[in-house]
């Protein structure tokens, strides 16, 4: 078994704080389901807020470059009775998609594309797959969340069955990191732990690059608000939410 693929079991458990609801309710708020049905989920991973998209009213589809999270992804959806179609791609490679009515990067993904070239394609093929009026819904980790708060560790978590150790390092780019994480997984049937370890690399950039990018490339009206609030980003707010329109 891959180290990606224990990292996708214990995923949700490590999102419990993420509140999604708040999430649908942004983009229900800009793009409700009856005007902006078709909806693709980038980088789903195992389809928390797919499915709670889906069960607002979308059809939604999904894209994510791990199998495993996709896989269950697929067990969620199938368990629900949805059918979601779901696809294993890198989100700067997006293809096949037309016409969308909305598109969302959530959760960070995009701080995964660390770089610069990535990250305009993938903005550059989302507008491309969008149609006239369709809306892109992003968040990106801030300067300072990425330049302070992940410098500040190492992190702990335990809760009994899953503990984690996080450190963080600065990355190779200016405001970028690399994560490294050993966790704990505790098996139920022998109560044993096993290890595994993780190495994530993360990227952001700042709000006025992020803008300049989206108007050049086409969009308009970009909204910038910040830490699922209506209100513009401060120094200290740590994640930055955009909304751009074709």
């Amino acid at each position: 078994m891959s180290s990606y693929e224990r990292f996708a079991e214990v995923y949700d458990e490590l999102q419990t704080d993420i509140p999604y609801d708040r999430y649908v309710e942004w983009i229900k708020q800009h793009a409700p389901s009856k005007e902006f049905p078709t909806l693709l989920d980038i980088g789903c991973g195992t389809g928390v807020l797919g499915l709670m998209l889906a069960n607002a009213g979308y059809k939604v589809s999904g894209i994510d470059l791990s199998e495993d999270m996709l896989a269950m992804a697929a067990e969620r959806f199938a368990e629900a009775g949805l059918h979601v179609p779901l696809f294993s791609m890198s989100m700067h490679e997006l293809d096949g998609f037309e016409a969308l009515d909305a598109v969302t990067i959530a959760i960070d993904s995009l701080n995964y594309v660390v770089e610069e070239a990535d990250v305009c394609a993938t903005l550059e093929r989302i507008y491309a797959a969008l149609r006239d009026g369709g809306q892109l819904f992003f968040d990106v980790h801030s300067l300072f969340k990425m330049d302070d708060i992940f410098l500040d560790g190492p992190f702990t978590y335990d809760d009994g069955d899953i503990s984690y150790v996080w450190h963080t390092e600065p990355g190779e780019f200016d405001h970028s990191v690399v994560h490294q994480m050993t966790f704990y997984v505790r098996d139920v049937a022998s109560g044993l732990y096993e290890r595994f370890d993780e190495e994530h690399k993360q990227r952001t950039f700042s709000v006025e690059q992020y803008m300049t990018w989206l108007r050049n490339i086409g969009f308009t009206d970009v909204e910038v608000t910040a830490d699922f609030t209506d209100e513009a980003p401060e120094y200290e707010s740590e994640r930055i939410f955009i909304r751009a329109v074709k």
